[in-house]
């Protein structure tokens, strides 16, 4: 199968990078030959027949290293192309673009005219790679475009070539960045977003603009007929807007697209870009069948991001209880005890960095020595942080690593924390709190940590080996002493 295409370095936070995304959904250039019964070894370029290189307005500031050349080998009877080499020749992107190097480490040449090495690919495999890094020119136009050309060799296969339209495109659409979050969403109960954008730039959109919507944790709810998406519970939403956007104008949808959380969940996200080069990307295959999405005009506020993301907070919660003992010893004795959360549910946290924590001051009279943890065959003594101060609270994130072994997900998580007895403290308790994002009956997170401490033994075994010799070797002399005057008296009787 053809490996994954590798994605670019830049933000993906930008509308060049979507534009580019939406812009490499074209035909697949470069027929291969015939190899089934062959006998021999036949390549397939995979490029698009176009690409959206950067917007118009970005001009000598834009940067794309988005595009590459997949090849890949014909599933046949002639076995893997061996020292696979890829020349690719961008002399017609003159005037609308510059290509410098790129690649990933296996491509030379400064320019126009790059050589990337595959190495060998195996019967049915594939692999991808960037030749070169696009760079924006000043004065082009939304359309301008010019042609790279490539080919496929190898040492065993007949040549392969291809070509992809490179197009500039644009002009840049700008959305309002970070939308007011939305808390208390029951699941089931329908909500709404209403995108907006502005156009900053001197140019126009003669190709109308498109709007892509995608969510995370939550479903969109196919309406309209100028919109399609990916599937009948769809996460993703495309929709076209034919109406130019004049320069300088802001525009927002004439009503607002529904999204839905499914049972269980505890949050999602809606996020939302604009363009100005409308191509469909793959997958969005069910259109709706309500009446059309409109734009209508609005003031020009707060535009200035490359998309717009909303943050989506449910009613579901998941509820901790603190999972708690109590020390129980002789003074001076040092014993483990176990310490933790356990999970009530009923949803699920599936982000480690919000899997909480649970916080434990000891109680008077006693010191925590170590709370030890293993991960992946080694560990260590502080599974947990310390206090600064004397009388701090240990803080357990029981999304470190360090609870890797003990932690279980919607269940209990507990941890031996060893503790050092020092003193009769009467009636001390010492306190375990629990704390997540999800949990909102704070009425169980506490419970204490009793001290339960006898009286040290009256006279403890010593434990150093050094005074149980010097112990021995006195109890030695003095029993020779005796022994001495024994055979004295009995000498003299």
């Amino acid at each position: 199968m053809l490996l994954p295409i590798r994605i670019s370095r830049r933000a993906a936070a930008t509308a060049v990078s979507l534009a580019a995304v939406l812009a490499t959904t074209g035909a697949l250039t470069g027929a291969p030959a015939v190899a089934d019964g062959s006998g021999q070894v036949a390549l397939r370029l995979e490029a698009p027949e176009s690409f959206t290189m950067y917007d118009a307005d970005e001009g000598a500031r834009a940067e794309n290293d988005d595009f590459v050349v997949p090849v890949a080998v014909v599933r046949g009877d002639g076995g893997p192309a061996r020292d696979v080499t890829v020349v690719v020749d961008t002399s017609g992107l003159a005037g609308v673009a510059r290509a410098v190097k790129g690649g990933y480490g296996n491509c030379v040449g400064e320019g126009p005219v790059f050589t990337c090495t595959y190495g060998t690919l195996q019967n049915g495999d594939g692999e991808s790679n960037a030749p070169f890094t696009l760079r924006g020119v000043d004065g082009v136009r939304p359309g301008d475009s010019g042609t790279v050309t490539y080919t496929a060799t190898a040492g065993n296969a007949a040549p392969v070539t291809g070509t992809t339209r490179m197009v500039v495109g644009g002009p840049t659409l700008y959305a309002p960045g970070e939308e007011p979050a939305v808390s208390g969403l029951e699941p089931g109960t329908a909500a709404t977003v209403t995108p907006g954008f502005a156009n900053h730039s001197a140019f126009p959109t003669p190709q109308g603009v498109a709007l892509q919507v995608d969510v995370t944790g939550l479903t969109l709810t196919p309406r309209y007929r100028n919109c399609f998406y990916a599937g009948s519970a769809p996460t993703s939403a495309w929709c076209t807007f034919p109406a130019e956007a004049t320069a300088g104008a802001a525009f927002r949808t004439g009503a607002p697209l529904v999204y839905t959380a499914p049972p269980g969940e505890l949050k999602g996200t809606v996020t939302y870009a604009w363009s100005a080069s409308p191509q469909r990307p793959a997958g969005h295959t069910v259109r709706g069948t309500g009446a059309a999405l409109t734009l209508v005009r609005t003031a020009d506020r707060g535009f200035d991001s490359g998309r717009g993301t909303l943050d989506v907070g449910t009613t579901v919660q998941v509820d901790y209880r603190p999972v708690t003992a109590t020390v129980r010893g002789r003074v001076g004795d040092t014993v483990e005890v176990r310490l933790g959360v356990r999970d009530l549910g009923p949803g699920r946290i599936l982000d480690s960095e919000d899997l909480g924590r649970f916080e434990v001051v000891p109680p008077e009279g006693t010191t925590v020595t170590s709370v030890p943890y293993t991960f992946e065959d080694s560990g260590g003594r502080w599974a947990c942080d310390r206090p600064e101060e004397p009388g701090g609270a240990f803080v357990c994130e029981i999304g470190y690593d360090r609870f890797y072994e003990v932690r279980h997900e919607g269940g209990t998580t507990v941890i031996g924390f060893r503790v050092r007895i020092d003193r009769q403290v009467p009636g001390a308790r010492g306190t375990i709190r629990t704390y997540n994002p999800y949990d909102r009956t704070p009425g169980n997170d506490t419970a204490a940590i009793p001290l339960r401490a006898s009286p040290a033994l009256p006279y403890r075994p010593q434990r150093d080996a050094r005074l149980w010799a010097a112990g021995a070797f006195a109890a030695a002399v003095a029993l020779g002493a005796v022994l001495r005057r024994r055979r004295r008296r009995r000498g003299t009787g």
